[in-house]
């Protein structure tokens, strides 16, 4: 080996040991207060540069860093979960103090470079200290796919950012605890974790809060993690506005989508589909179920969906074979959905999608959020309830059939044309197509049939945009008599990367 041997055990223990306070000398352990008072005090940026060995890292040589067991790693919390602590490196620059409750109190681990083990080919001698680096999130984990092996069910790393996933799911979407400027003309602000407390675990559910920072707010997140077969979320989000903030996005959820059967000419490649997300379904204040498939778009697009006491959104995986994505490694049929469930008033506003164009796979570029009609106001204070479901199931639609897949291709007889077909799994009896457009589009050629072998509807049509360069395309399925036989299917078009429809 290249570095030293490490710190035995006992000497480690005086290295890292924990910092305590009994329980008895902090009588209110909620951080709410902490993140209140925090708005009060100016705003001052993590500016100290990672020092060795956490400077300098590539993917591979932060990869390469990994907490110890039974130091940093596999810290037993509670009878059901374990917790381990991460390191700064990469992508992870800022130091967020992380604590948690037990059986002795509230306990803050030390940070040292020595509570890590290194990949010998990628780090030489390690140092004592390393000035301005700290821990920069934690990871839960629980017995979720078996009683034998502790998985991880949660981490949360990397500004607000938070990602959960329930039984045999793989890490795909994340959450936020609050989104500023996003989609908007100028640079978006990322408020970031400065503080993390576990609470003792009750059984098979924990409780978790975060302080929050950034030039414009503080902010407070309060959340209960029941794992499970759907994971499910309990969040409290409370938001502190140094100033006033109209672009304000509540519950965002961020995701990736490169390419799918929609236009599945933005990217040369082998697999059929390629992203963690493929729509956004939302159930509106009226009722209304939204079906809005997701898009890689030539341009940066932002859609709002009005609304009025929203009671449901979310960004959904809805392909879920493998033969939907072909690709054994990044096992994208497996990755979760997460809904959004709001619980009390949240008023007037919109549901929100940004989509961002993109090459490849390696970014996020989607998010989804809710934002108030209102702007938040400085020295106010604004709570927002929610719950947070991390699921494999298709979306709930009530009484209505799910949508299958909706594709689209060039009508290559008809220059300037584009088919859609639509795939819901209704039978085709008594059914027509209810299709609008903006003013200065064409739809055409609309009809429905059954599909063969197939308790199923296809719904077809031909657009043509005539001279403009975005249009809002809504379509139904409706009996004869105007009953909805399927959700609002919703669409952006816009120009294709070469220009054509």
């Amino acid at each position: 080996m290249k570095r030293r041997t490490f710190l035995k055990s006992t000497a480690a223990f005086i290295a890292f040991g924990a910092s305590r306070v009994m329980a008895q000398d902090a009588p209110d352990l909620s951080l709410l207060k902490a993140a209140r008072a925090l708005r009060d005090e100016p705003y001052v940026p993590n500016t100290t540069p990672l020092s060795a060995p956490f400077a300098d890292l590539d993917y591979d040589a932060f990869r390469g860093i990994r907490p110890i067991e039974g130091v940093t790693a596999g810290l037993p919390h509670g009878d059901r979960f374990a917790v381990d602590l991460l390191p700064p490196g990469l992508y992870f620059p800022d130091p967020v103090k992380v604590d948690r409750m037990t059986p002795d109190g509230l306990q803050e681990i030390a940070f040292s470079p020595q509570v890590f083990s290194y990949e010998p080919r990628y780090f030489d001698d390690i140092p004592e200290t390393s000035p301005g680096a700290g821990f920069t999130g934690m990871r839960l984990r629980y017995p979720l796919n078996a009683p034998d092996r502790m998985d991880e069910v949660l981490v949360m790393q990397g500004a607000s950012y938070f990602r959960a996933i329930g039984e045999a799911m793989v890490y795909g979407l994340s959450a936020r605890t609050v989104a500023v400027g996003t989609g908007g003309p100028e640079a978006e602000e990322f408020p970031r974790f400065v503080h993390l407390r576990m609470h003792a675990a009750e059984g098979d559910a924990v409780r978790v809060e975060g302080v929050i920072d950034s030039p414009s707010l503080t902010g407070h997140l309060d959340m209960t993690l029941y794992p499970g077969r759907n994971t499910e979320m309990a969040i409290s989000t409370t938001i502190f506005p140094r100033v006033d903030i109209a672009d304000i996005g509540i519950a965002p959820l961020t995701s990736m989508y490169l390419k799918g059967p929609m236009l599945s000419a933005v990217s040369d490649d082998f697999r059929p589909r390629v992203h963690d997300s493929d729509v956004l379904v939302i159930r509106n204040g009226a009722g209304e179920h939204l079906w809005r498939p997701i898009a890689n778009p030539r341009n940066v697009e932002t859609s709002a969906f009005g609304d009025v006491s929203p009671k449901s959104f979310g960004l959904y995986q809805t392909a879920r074979r493998y033969e939907d994505f072909q690709d054994t490694e990044a096992r994208y049929h497996d990755r979760p959905s997460a809904k959004v469930t709001p619980q009390g008033d949240w008023g007037a506003g919109a549901v929100m999608l940004v989509e961002l164009p993109t090459g490849d796979e390696f970014m996020d570029n989607i998010v989804a959020f809710w934002r108030p009609q209102n702007a938040l106001m400085a020295g106010q204070e604004y709570r927002f309830d929610y719950r947070l479901t991390w699921t494999r199931d298709q979306p709930d639609l009530g009484h209505l059939p799910t949508i299958l897949q909706a594709r689209s291709g060039r009508e290559h007889n008809r220059p300037g044309f584009r088919r859609y077909v639509i795939d819901v799994a209704a039978p085709a009896d008594d059914t027509m197509l209810v299709a609008s457009t903006n003013d200065g589009a064409e739809i055409t050629g609309e009809s429905t049939f059954a599909l063969p072998g197939q308790s199923a509807t296809r719904m077809t049509f031909l657009f043509s945009p005539g001279d403009l360069q975005s249009a809002e395309i809504r379509v139904s399925l409706r009996g004869s008599d105007g009953t909805p036989l399927s959700p609002v299917w919703l669409h952006r078009w816009t120009p294709a990367r070469d220009g054509g429809v």
